[in-house]
């Protein structure tokens, strides 16, 4: 398959936005003017060659909605989260009657996913957490950073 040029990539990503679903305005709502854990999302954000339905550069976070046609499609969804992992990045699906029916529950996984990519935005030093940086840090009884 050759990728498309760029600039018909850019022009298809504006064409989606233009005619989102409804689940992705929706979520649109929500995931806008970083409202969850300050995160910046994209809509319909091209990476390399694909178009993403939401995307998060700086935490690495990709949000897929799928309609029933994506069950018959299963193959191609693999094929597109293989490449967009590839690439670095975690990929959330949800059906979109998840997002019209359950948007809490939605919302929430996608703040896990964010905490998850930045567990804190501004941990503590060595010290403070008990670690005094000498030998025998090892014996501290806080838990290994992730």
């Amino acid at each position: 398959m050759v990728a498309p040029e760029p600039q018909s990539l850019r022009e298809r990503a504006r064409q989606l936005r233009h005619n989102s679903t409804s689940a992705e305005r929706r979520l649109w709502v929500h995931l806008r003017n970083r409202q969850i854990k300050g995160a910046k999302f994209r809509r319909q954000h091209p990476i390399d060659r694909l178009i993403t339905d939401f995307c998060s550069p700086e935490h690495r976070i990709v949000i897929e909605l799928d309609g029933g046609h994506h069950s018959l499609r299963k193959a191609e969804d693999n094929t597109r989260d293989a490449l967009l992992a590839e690439a670095g990045y975690r990929i959330l699906r949800f059906w979109n009657n998840e997002v019209m029916e359950n948007i809490d529950g939605v919302l929430e996984r996608i703040r896990l996913a964010v905490i998850a990519a930045h567990p804190h935005p501004d941990p503590l030093p060595a010290r403070e957490r008990g670690h005094s940086g000498a030998e025998g840090s090892e014996k501290c009884s806080c838990p290994a950073p992730r």
